[in-house]
């Protein structure tokens, strides 16, 4: 089965999960390598615009990684995870998707790649 991409993760997402009991944080990486195999919208959904979500379900608590795509030329299609949640509503608050296509455009911007 052929990799759909890679996945980086962001300052805010690595800090996420570093917080997390180590359970739910192996079920997050599990789900995050199934999806980079194939097309499950439960573990990878797009909820808005150009933001996608990680999905993980583990012991009646709901996790997210929100993240988007890099398409600036690279050799590999990557996914940035941007940052993470623990979801306590049935929908997924709008201030959360707003901070990570805050995190989005900041890493696409072109004083970023110039830093770099």
């Amino acid at each position: 089965m052929n990799e759909r991409f890679q996945v980086q993760f962001l300052e805010d997402a690595a800090e996420f999960l570093d917080h997390l009991d180590e359970k739910p944080r192996e079920k997050i990486f599990y789900n995050i390598q199934k999806s980079r195999f194939s097309k499950d919208k439960e573990l990878f959904k797009k909820p808005e615009g150009e933001i996608w979500e990680f999905r993980t379900l583990f012991n009646k608590t709901h996790y997210r990684l929100f993240a988007f795509w890099d398409k600036t030329g690279k050799d590999v299609t990557v996914v940035i995870s941007a940052h993470g949640i623990i979801k306590k509503t049935d929908k997924t608050p709008h201030g959360e998707i707003e901070k990570a296509e805050k995190l989005r455009k900041l890493y696409l911007s072109p004083l970023r790649k110039v830093a770099s």
